[in-house]
Order: C-alpha cells, then structure tokens, then sequence
C-alpha cells in the first residue's frame, strides 16, 4: 500500500458535511415547539371538533340510541316551526342583554369599590366572588324556596318594611326577570375579578396626573378607570352574553320555562323535546342555537375588539 493510499480520502464523495448538520438541528429546534400543541389538539378533536361533526350529522337524522334515519333538513324545518320558538328567542335575547348589562355595571362599580382603600378589601372580594363557586342548580332550588309566595324569605322580609311581594316565578311579567337577577347574583364576582384584574393593571401615573391637574374621584373614574378597563369590559360582554345566550340550568331548576312557556329560552324548548324522545329534533335545535350564538357572538367580538384596539 502506497502513502497515497492509505491518506485520508476527503474528496471521495459528497458526505454529511456541519452545515447538513446545522440545517438538520434547525428543523428540529423548529419542530419541537409545534409538538407541545400536539396533547391540546388532540383533547380538542375529541371533545370539540369530533362531538361537533357528529351533531351536525345527526341532526340531519331520526334516531335513538341503536338506529338513526336520514331524514334531511325535516328536523330543522319542523323545529322551525315550534310554535314557542318566537317567544323562546325573544326570551333569549332579553335574558342575555339583561345578564350581561347588569354583570358589566355591577362588575364595573365593584371593581373600583374593592380595589380602593378598604380594610376589609380582602374579605369583600371573598364574599362576591363566593356564588361563583356555588353549584348552579343549587342556587335555582335555593332561590326557589326563598321567592315562594306565601313562605318565602324574600316576601317575608318584604313584609317588614310594608311591602307586598308577589309571585316572583308564577306570574309571567317577572319570571324571567327574577331568574336573570338571580344569575346576576351569581357571576357578578367573575366580571368584579375581571374589573379588579383591569383596573390594578393601569399605572399609578395617570391617577397622578389627575390629581395634579386638580381632578377628583370622579374625574379619575371617568377620565382614566372607565376608559382603561375597556380590556375588562370587552372580556365580560362577551363571556357574559354568550354565557346569556345559552342559558338553560338555572331557568329550568327556577321555573322549567314557565309559567306556561312564558320563561322559555331556546336551550329550555331544545330539552323539551329531548325530554320527548325528538333526539333528532332536538339536536337540529343545539346547531341552530350553535349557528345564532356564532351569527351574534362573532360580530360582536369583532366590533369590540375593533373598538379595543382604536381606543
């Protein structure tokens, strides 16, 4: 064997050479983020996307537990023409801007209240956000009790102070109404911790500002807090209002859509038939409410973000 021979042989093929192994960590180093989404995807392929197919589908169908019937757009021509459904939707709407709009208010006021200079600051928030936790349809068989007639703790002290109450479910003019106050009582302290979060996140700086301008507490609540917690505001309209719009455990613990179907929402009148044996019908009704609170909610979403940004 010559020397020549028994050399290293550099140029005798094209070989992986650092830059082949640069380009190839590369990939790599980019690929390995995407994986970490990979667990995420896949719950939200089975309990989202997969259940959400497979309701579309079924709508188009007449079936039970063991056997199904392709039917067409029949379920939704028939639910269509549900004689409730006028009153169900109009209750809806009513119910969702009536939640919302006294969640973003409340929310709003007590929010500057907890986050002010109070001793007892610490235990206030406890005791609003406290209904957050509680068990919804505990609370519909709590207020149940308390708004009866004749036996309630809601007339009775009424009573005291010379006040007749009345038949908060059983009358029509205030069913509704006394459900929504209820659900407001109970996710209040969601849009106050929202707010609280909003207004402890603007800088000390602009209070200042208005103070030494010579402002006073109103102008540093409408001059820098209400106009600086848009965030939170955009966050608890639209939480709100969709949570309002699909509304059904507290109305159906509180009155089951009456009196006669004077309280039924569009989630109340979908059970109904459920509760029917109409598993197709109503199925046909979950993608149609599906298809209003996205027809309402996306608009919505984008007005306001779009007010967010510009503001």
């Amino acid at each position: 064997m010559t020397r020549q021979d028994a050399g290293p042989r550099t140029g005798s093929g094209p070989g992986p050479g650092p830059g082949h192994a640069r380009a190839s960590r590369r990939r790599r180093g980019s690929a390995y983020p995407y994986a970490l989404y990979l667990p995420a995807a896949v719950v939200y392929l089975v309990i989202f996307l997969v259940p959400t197919v497979m309701a579309f589908y079924f709508a188009l169908t007449r079936w039970t537990l063991f056997d199904s019937e392709f039917v067409g757009l029949q379920n939704f021509r028939d639910f269509l023409a549900e004689q409730n459904l006028r009153i169900g939707f109009q209750n809806t709407l009513v119910y969702a801007v009536v939640t919302s709009g006294l969640k973003v208010v409340l929310g709003l006021l007590l929010g500057v209240l907890l986050t002010s200079k109070l001793k007892l600051r610490g235990f206030l928030r406890s005791v609003v956000f406290f209904p957050v936790l509680v068990s919804t349809v505990a609370v519909g068989i709590t207020f149940s009790v308390l708004l009866k007639p004749d036996t309630g703790l809601v007339n009775q002290a009424l009573a005291v102070v010379g006040v007749d109450g009345g038949d908060w479910l059983g009358d029509a003019t205030t069913a509704l109404l006394s459900v929504a106050l209820v659900d407001v009582w109970k996710g209040v302290g969601l849009a106050t911790v929202i707010y609280i979060a909003g207004i402890m996140s603007i800088p000390s700086e602009y209070y200042q500002a208005v103070a030494v301008d010579g402002g006073g507490a109103w102008h540093r609540f409408r001059h820098v807090t209400l106009p600086l917690s848009w965030p939170a505001t955009y966050s608890v309209i639209i939480l709100s209002f969709i949570g309002g719009l699909r509304s059904f455990d507290l109305i159906w613990t509180m009155t089951r859509g009456g009196p006669g179907f004077t309280s039924d929402t569009i989630a109340s009148i979908i059970y109904k038939q459920y509760q029917a044996g109409f598993f197709g019908l109503s199925t046909a009704g979950n993608v149609l409410l599906f298809l209003i609170v996205t027809a309402i909610a996306v608009p919505l979403n984008h007005y306001l973000g779009k007010r967010q940004v510009t503001a």
